[in-house]
This record gives C-alpha cells, structure tokens and sequence, in this order.
C-alpha cells in the first residue's frame, strides 16, 4: 500500500502529506486512504480498480450533494496508465456505525434517509452512468446480474446447487413486476456505510453499488441481520414518515438468493472466499445450500 500511496501523493502534490491505509473487513473493491496534512482538514482517498466503481461513487456523491448527507467531493483523478481512478473527498467526522451504537432514534433518522434515496427516481433500471443500456423492464438487468454470478460460480460449486439456484430465481422473478422503481437506491445500505456523531447521521458513504432499481432491494439488510433487530420499527417508521414502505417481504427470498450468488461469485473470481472474504463466502454459501436441503426435506 505505500508504493499505491506514493502514486497519489506525487499525483495530488501532497508531497508532505501522511496517507494511512484504511482497513476494515468490508472494504472489497477499492483502496480507502485517510490524508493528513500541517493546518489542514484531513481528507479521504477512495481509489477504484474498476472504472464503473469511480463513475458510480463521483455520480451519486455528486447528485445526493446538499440533499441528504455524503461526503463532499474535493478532487475527482480519471484513470490513466498505471493509475487508477479515485476520488479525493472530505473526511467527514464521526465514526462507522456498528450495531451496537444504532439508537432507536438514529434509526429513525436513517429509515428517514433512505426514503429520501427511494424519493430519486431514475430513467430506468441499471447503471445510471450509462444511461443507454437502462432498461424500464427490472426483470433484465436483475437477470443479468444473477446469470454472471452464476456463471462465476461454474466449476466451484456442485452442479445440482447451480441447478436449485436457478429453479428458484425463475420460479420468483416475475414478482419484480410489480417492484417499487425506478428509483435511486444504495444497495449496500447497513451500519458500515454511515458515519455517525453526537446521535446524528453525518455520512453516507460508498456509492459504488448505486444503481437504478427498486426499493425492496435496500431493504435486504434490514432482514438479514446487519442492522439491530431492535430498532426495526423505528427504522420503518422514520421511512414511512417520508414515503410508503414497499411490500419487500415477498420478494425476500428472489433478493437474498440472487446477493448470495452474487457474493459467492465474486469471492471466486476474486480468489478470496478462503481468506479476506471467507465469512461473506461462507454465510452465503450456506444459504445456497439450505435451498438445497428444502427441496430434499
């Protein structure tokens, strides 16, 4: 990371500057930096190995800028010969939350939050950087998502897992028919992504996987564990007070099926399911497999 650091330091003339490498479990597609100078604001580094990551990240943090909270963007550095791509932001103050430190207030807020994310349409489903490959069907880019993590997943896992997974998406898919969008959405919106203080929300933070869809989506974290189950009703009353609550529950098991593939897969492709990324790998293979045991119960 000191040879990455030293690449941005001379690029952004902070020939002075400390960069300290920010690690933390969830981080997967892009290298976070802290930048520290003399008398100055300290300000975050976020370099994306994948150019669609920077133009969705630079795109969201541009459009949320004054309507809800999201880090500030200072510089944004296009990708060149031996550089990657990155955006240069302010470091907003506070910590990550964590479960723990979720209020049944705070909750509120961030249900709030969300709603006002949902509140964004979109001109379509898919990649709002590209607008010419939106589709108004949510079916098709849903579809294409899941057919390449499965093909991701092709010689990793038993033949007949990849069979059950695909039987259970079809059988489910048409219930996307009748989804909430197009809207704006997050889709990775858990404690990790928030930075918080003082009981309030000061940063929404990683834009990477934002993308035209449908509201149901965010609400996968909310049902699989990663916020407190505690402060469910106060997350859902803060969003009500914005918007109506989608009907995401029907649609629970097609989303949780098609983010596990997705998470397998990437893990696969990436080489990490047995080390950086093995819990990911791990809990979504087991609910890959308990798909299985059902249809044999």
């Amino acid at each position: 990371m000191d040879t990455l650091a030293d690449l941005y330091r001379r690029k952004l003339h902070f020939l002075n500057a400390i960069f300290t490498y920010i690690d933390h479990e969830d981080a997967m597609v892009a290298a976070v930096f802290k930048i520290s100078q003399p008398e100055s604001p300290d300000l975050i580094l976020k370099v994306c190995s994948r150019k669609g990551d920077f133009l969705r990240e630079s795109y969201f943090l541009s459009r949320f800028a004054d309507k809800i909270p999201v880090p500030k963007i200072i510089q944004l550095i296009e990708p060149e010969t031996g550089l990657d791509a990155a955006v240069l932001m302010e470091c907003v103050q506070g910590d990550l939350l964590k479960s723990e430190t979720v209020t049944n207030a705070l909750a509120s807020e961030i249900g709030s939050l969300l709603a006002r994310i949902h509140l964004e349409r979109a001109e379509g489903y898919g990649d709002l950087t590209d607008p010419s490959h939106l589709n108004g069907d949510p079916r098709i880019p849903f579809t294409m998502k899941f057919e390449e993590g499965l093909e991701e997943c092709q010689g990793h896992l038993p033949k007949n897992l990849l069979e059950t997974c695909r039987w259970h998406f079809d059988k489910d898919i048409d219930l996307l028919l009748s989804a909430d969008g197009p809207c704006v959405i997050h889709r990775d919106f858990r404690p990790g992504n928030i930075i918080a203080s003082d009981g309030k929300v000061r940063g929404i933070i990683d834009w990477s996987s934002g993308r035209g869809g449908f509201a149901e989506d965010d609400f996968c974290p909310l049902e699989l564990g990663e916020w407190p189950a505690g402060c469910k009703s106060f997350f859902l009353e803060g969003y009500a007070s914005i918007r109506k609550v989608p009907d995401y529950k029907k649609m629970m098991p097609l989303l949780r099926l098609s983010r596990a593939v997705a998470a397998v897969g990437f893990t696969i492709k990436r080489g990490t399911w047995e080390s950086k990324n093995s819990k990911l790998y791990q809990f979504s293979l087991r609910h890959l497999e308990s798909l299985a045991a059902g249809e044999n119960a």
